[in-house]
């Protein structure tokens, strides 16, 4: 058997010799792929009707469906022109009044730390490079036109616009930038972390609208130099609203830095702007979700040990040298640019604030269930903020940080819901759930064509379309470092992922897939544990669809293992209950079909829901208020049980489901089976690289080792009550807590993990 390597472009005989194995032993009519479920793509991006129910009807394009893409890097040089664009609306200073001369020093010096007025010759030239740039490294840049439109429309209502982003790249900031100047909407400002560049390259992108917060701001709010700081940050945010300038603020941290996905920095400047709209300096601010998705992300996550470290001007020029280099003449890649439906901050925050209820740490959720002192769980949702509060965010009332914290929560799940699944993650999500060993490339293209269907069925769009075969081929050619292609007899090939490094890198893609199943991937775990203590977990199915399932049952289990998983793998909207989400997963399950009702066992039909007793709370309980408790309303729930399927493709669906998670939740059962032999106390960066090692030295062939959820297990396990955080000279340490430094209930925690891992 012979390796071969995949090309989409076929440029001389070995691209002709490449062709021939794909045409080899496929004689059938291949069907083409087409983001499309009937006659219309699948919507997605529309703000929460719950808390934004104004804008939901607003601010949405009536026409969007009609509408379709653009590629940005076809724009022509008369669409980056902006000098019209920058007349009259630069931000003025920090303000106005007679004050010392070493003070408006002292502010001038801060404020040149921030931001810099644009230059448009500078602006031109660098859009003019991009776009080069752009135009050798990928294949198109795409931005829907029906999106755009609705982003044009919030700004033609003349509030200021506020963009939060994800972060996938170093690029996104360059990017969004560009692709909105090309729409007509003017020059953005960009909110950019101060670590992730070089003195020399923030004095540039300042130049191109870049702001940054200056080293006075992160100090105490007890220093006169950080109050002077905070106040001369503040003013310039209040100017640059004021001015209309759109602002684009990333809320995830940098790529390949470890730890919580929010950005601490992000939520400060969205602090800023909250502060800013509540004072009524502006009336109201539109907030826009931005996410950016990619066959393959240009710039691969840093080492843990240069993570911190700058990017400077000939670091930077260099790695697109060798962008270049690498891919010249050979784009393949592409670029999805979201922007999700705006919504008013000013609605949100009035809002918002009704559908707060009680809540309770992790420990006070889960610990008594874990070692067995308890069996009933508290009626609140889980308080988890995995979010450091720094500098100007600290200047916040205590409800205020509160708010920012979840208003961020609530869009990175709208820009996450919006973003669309690439080709890339479809294919590595498929050898990572179901082919570790490799699949024969005859069945993989059925199988493709499957999970690209399963995703549109479940409202996430998909950045790709076209035939089939040539989507596979293309997708592979892509993944070719990561992949190996071996020829068989019969003229078939074998895909098989290669180990290492390769498969670390398909779990990553294979990430962009999890929120398309995340439900059902809840639902089939928690059944699982449902099911571990009844039959083997090697037994056949057909005996575990003898079991009956009540719904009261699944609803705890779920509830459990919602509280076990991290904020950041959820990103549940703040508004939504728990139990809200339990029965949207119930509901998940019986609509893929693996969960049946068992009428025989319930005095009336499970679907009958015409003759349900609607207890009095319900009644006059109004909408979104959970703050009291549900459990009486579940009283039916006790009659209604269900069983597994039994059709024939079941099995299988449930195995990829479990399998979604299963790298989390072996991560979790590695973490609690380390407890007893890792070296306590110490910091919590060398205790989470002491588990990382152990999960190195003990994974199997098949599996990969992500460090960021070694650094997930640990941050739970604090939470969970497992690592308390002491006090010492040398700073925070972690130490076993006394309720979990027995053998005895370090084994309870594993097997409360482990019921939920299905191998």
């Amino acid at each position: 058997m012979s390796e071969a390597r995949l090309h989409t472009q076929q440029r001389s005989s070995h691209g002709g010799q490449e062709n021939s194995l794909w045409s080899s032993g496929f004689g059938t009519k291949l069907e083409a792929v087409t983001p499309f479920l009937g006659k219309y793509r699948p919507f997605v991006g529309r703000c929460c009707q719950t808390c934004t129910p104004k804008s939901w009807e607003s601010l949405f394009h009536k026409s969007i469906m009609d509408l379709g893409f653009c590629d940005v890097i076809l724009v022509k040089e008369e669409n980056t022109r902006v000098q019209d664009v920058l007349s009259g609306r630069a931000p003025g200073g920090a303000g106005e009044g007679r004050v010392p001369d070493l003070m408006k020093k002292e502010v001038y010096r801060i404020l040149g730390h921030i931001q810099a007025p644009p230059r448009p010759f500078l602006l031109r030239l660098f859009s003019w490079v991009l776009l080069r740039f752009l135009n050798c490294l990928f294949l198109s840049v795409q931005l829907h036109k029906g999106q755009m439109k609705m982003v044009h429309k919030a700004a033609q209502a003349g509030s200021p616009l506020v963009l939060l982003s994800t972060h996938k790249s170093l690029l996104d900031g360059l990017l969004v930038p560009f692709v909105l100047l090309s729409q007509g909407l003017g020059v953005l400002r960009v909110a950019w972390d101060p670590r992730a560049c070089s003195p020399a390259l923030r004095t540039l992108l300042r130049r191109l609208g870049g702001l940054f917060l200056p080293p006075e701001a992160n100090l105490s709010l007890n220093s006169p130099e950080g109050s002077l700081a905070r106040a001369v940050v503040h003013a310039a945010v209040e100017q640059l609203l004021v001015s209309g300038q759109p602002l684009l603020i990333f809320l995830e941290e940098l790529p390949g830095v470890q730890g919580p996905r929010l950005s601490a920095l992000g939520q400060a400047w969205l602090g800023l702007v909250a502060q800013v709209v509540q004072a009524g300096v502006v009336p109201d601010a539109m907030l826009v979700p931005v996410a950016i998705t990619y066959d393959l992300v240009p710039d691969a996550p840093r080492d843990v040990q240069h993570a911190s470290a700058p990017l400077g001007l000939w670091t930077g020029a260099l790695a697109v040298l060798q962008s270049l280099r690498r891919c010249w003449g050979c784009r393949q890649a592409c670029i999805r640019v979201h922007l999700a439906q705006p919504f008013s901050l000013q609605e949100y925050t009035i809002n918002a604030r009704s559908c707060w209820g009680s809540r309770q740490t992790l420990e006070q959720l889960l610990q008594p269930i874990v070692l067995g002192q308890g069996t009933v769980i508290p009626d609140t949702e889980k308080e988890q903020e995995w979010t450091p509060a720094t500098g100007p965010l600290m200047a916040l009332k205590e409800e205020d940080q509160l708010l920012v914290r979840r208003l961020s929560w609530h869009v990175l799940h709208a820009s996450v819901a919006s973003s669309a699944v690439m080709s890339t993650a479809i294919m590595a999500t498929l050898l990572l759930c179901k082919h570790q060993k490799g699949v024969f490339l005859s069945q993989l293209l059925g199988e493709f064509s499957w999970l690209t269907e399963e995703t549109l069925l479940r409202g996430f769009d998909v950045g790709f379309s076209g035939q089939l075969r040539c989507l596979v081929q293309h997708t592979l050619s892509l993944l070719r470092a990561h992949v190996a292609l071996l020829r068989v007899h019969q003229g078939d090939l074998l895909v098989v992922p290669r180990p290492g490094p390769g498969l670390t890198h398909l779990a990553r893609l294979s990430a962009e897939v999890l929120p398309a199943f995340l439900s059902e991937a809840v639902g089939a775990c928690a059944v699982r544990g449902l099911l571990a203590v009844r039959v083997p977990p090697e037994g056949p199915w057909e005996l575990q669809g003898i079991e009956l399932l009540s719904q009261s049952e699944l609803y705890r289990q779920i509830l459990l293992l919602l509280h076990l998983l991290p904020q950041d793998l959820l990103l549940l909207q703040p508004c939504q209950s728990s139990y809200c989400y339990c029965q949207e997963v119930l509901d998940r399950l019986i609509q893929c079909g693996l969960l049946v009702a068992d009428e025989t066992s319930s005095s009336r039909p499970a679907c009958d829901t015409g003759r349900q007793r609607l207890s009095a709370k319900l009644l006059w309980k109004p909408s979104g208020d959970f703050t009291d408790s549900d459990s009486d309303d579940f009283e039916e729930a006790e009659g209604r049980y269900f069983r597994l399927s039994q059709q024939s493709r079941c099995p299988d669906f449930f195995l990829f489901l479990c399998r979604l998670l299963s790298p989390l939740l072996k991560t979790f059962a590695q973490a609690a089976a380390f407890l007893h032999q890792g070296q306590l106390p110490d910091t919590e960066s060398g205790y989470t690289e002491q588990l990382f090692q152990f999960l190195q030295r003990t994974a199997q062939e098949e599996e990969c080792v992500d460090p960021n959820l070694a650094v997930s297990a640990v941050w739970t396990f604090r939470d969970l009550g497992v690592l308390q955080q002491m006090p010492s000279p040398a700073g925070p340490r972690l130490q076993l807590s006394p309720a979990f430094a027995s053998r005895d209930s370090q084994e309870r925690l594993e097997q409360f993990i482990r019921q939920f891992i299905c191998s």
